[in-house]
């Protein structure tokens, strides 16, 4: 029998800053919602202020997962000490595996305009949190498109139920990550493994997700997270103006977490060597 997946946490977020003064809504990654195995922190940025976002994210480093940019609006340069850089617009996204380690910057490619996206972490099995960094980056022409009734979703990594498949590869948590553009009270359902862990960021509008027994569905509006409980189908109904969101969900590690700073290990004290193998430049 099918089950379908009831929200079990609406989350606004906090207000934070990063990098160089950023300003960002922390959905993921506070202490009312530390993570969500295998996810460890998820930031909505989103301002056409350049005061809030021109200072960007200067060189900083990452150790034992991996970071997900995906812009909805402007244009974000990334460079890392791997010889990687590339540029990112609406609609593409930069999937970077930290892994053993890699320094990086995350700039405004604009000096005005709307400036607004995600960025996810997600967790590195302990055997790969060593293994050497590597970087994916596609450009919104990269990313295949599913068309269906009063919706169309952008395939980013996984698999559809229909076959469309993401360009995103080879990573362990085995992650779906779709853009899904929903017209008026338009519903939208696809299949995901029951045993992943699923989450829903809404961008534009609001949507309706159902809760358990007889209770009535509810709504997660823009800027808001919304956590999924267990079962096999996920069921997005959009609100009266409709709803752009990220639908994400990937199989959990279930390892020891330890945190500090930019480093995601399973010990406390590689957590103390990361950060002695970044002072003396062995990144």
């Amino acid at each position: 029998m099918t089950q379908i997946r009831t929200l079990v946490h609406l989350e606004p977020g906090m207000a934070a800053t990063d990098g160089a003064g950023v300003k960002l809504n922390r959905l993921l990654g506070t202490p009312r919602l530390p993570q969500i195995d295998p996810f460890l922190m998820l930031d909505n940025f989103h301002s056409d202020n350049p005061d809030d976002y021109i200072a960007g994210f200067p060189p900083h480093p990452h150790r034992g997962f991996e970071t997900v940019t995906y812009m909805f609006a402007g244009r974000m340069r990334h460079k890392d000490n791997k010889g990687h850089e590339g540029v990112i617009e609406a609609g593409g996204v930069q999937w970077m595996t930290a892994a053993g380690g890699i320094v990086h910057s995350e700039m405004p490619e604009q000096e005005d305009g709307l400036m607004s996206g995600f960025q996810l972490w997600i967790n590195l099995p302990r055997a790969e949190k060593m293994k050497p960094a590597r970087y994916q980056e596609y450009a919104p022409d990269d990313i295949p498109v599913e068309a269906r009734q009063g919706a169309v979703a952008r395939i980013v990594a996984g698999k559809t139920s229909t076959g469309v498949e993401g360009p995103v590869k080879n990573i362990t948590v085995q992650p779906f990550l779709a853009e899904i553009v929903m017209k008026p009270n338009a519903v939208f359902e696809e299949a995901l493994p029951a045993e992943h862990s699923a989450i829903v960021a809404v961008h534009d509008g609001a949507i309706l997700l159902p809760r358990t027994g007889s209770e009535a569905p509810m709504a997660v509006a823009a800027g808001e997270l919304g956590v999924l409980g267990e079962g096999d189908l996920t069921r997005v109904e959009a609100g009266n103006e409709g709803a752009r969101l990220l639908l994400i969900a990937a199989k959990p590690l279930r390892e020891p977490v330890a945190r500090g700073g930019p480093f995601v290990m399973n010990t406390q004290g590689e957590v103390r060597q990361a950060m002695l193998d970044y002072q003396s430049g062995r990144f």
